[in-house]
């Protein structure tokens, strides 16, 4: 398929299913240990200046050995997401980001 020059660029915000801003939840999963969720929310803080700390929600496996933390951010672009989303995945104390 040719494009041609009159033929206008595909906005990549109408191909998203988010409507931007918006809030946006993360569900980070990761060891039970001191620290991990201070990283989270450090990660949080710094794609989303106004990220609030106070709305992190926690979730201990059934074992006491793992710790979900959902964290809230303001999405500003599929970019920030996909930056956050490398970012916590790759964080050593994180086994899973949804």
């Amino acid at each position: 398929m040719s494009t041609t020059p009159d033929t206008p660029a595909t906005d990549p915000r109408k191909d998203s299913l988010i409507e931007y801003p918006s809030r946006f939840p993360i569900k980070v999963m990761g060891a039970n240990v001191n620290g991990f969720v201070h990283a989270v929310t450090e990660l949080a803080q710094r794609f989303d200046p106004s990220f609030d700390a106070a709305t992190v929600e926690l979730r201990d496996s059934r074992a006491g050995n793992y710790l979900g933390v959902t964290i809230t951010i303001t999405a500003t672009s599929r970019e920030q997401l996909d930056d956050l989303y490398r970012a916590l995945s790759s964080h050593p104390m994180v086994k899973v980001v949804l």
